[in-house]
């Protein structure tokens, strides 16, 4: 059975930094792409960052340069650092695990939430 648990949501300060985790079991993790993607209410979910390997990385453009995505594969765990975050960061965060069409997973998602 394969499981993708993200955790590390929280309300944050305009400004502020947090860092979200999400652990994955059930899965080749270190052959996974793995991706977060976000999703504000009312609005689609849209890709933030992935990575694949060790550090083959890609952010999307309203994040880069304030967020970095890492993984640990002794850990099975892939992590998403945001910085100077803004209140249109606000939205519901996923984390994907890809190795084909027929293998991709999701998480439930945390809730981050930028307000003063």
């Amino acid at each position: 059975q394969v499981k993708v648990v993200e955790s590390g949501g929280a309300l944050v300060q305009p400004g502020g930094s947090l860092t979200l985790s999400c652990e994955v079991s059930g899965i080749d993790f270190s052959s996974s792409r793995m991706t977060w993607y976000r999703q504000a209410p009312g609005k689609g979910r849209e890709w933030v960052a992935w990575i694949i390997e060790e550090n083959n990385t890609h952010y999307t453009g309203a994040v880069k340069g304030r967020f970095t995505i890492s993984r640990n594969n002794a850990k099975n765990s892939v992590y998403l650092q945001m910085s100077n975050l803004k209140p249109e960061d606000t939205a519901t965060y996923y984390c994907n695990a890809w190795r084909g069409p027929e293998l991709d997973y999701w998480g439930q998602g945390t809730q981050v939430t930028v307000s003063s």
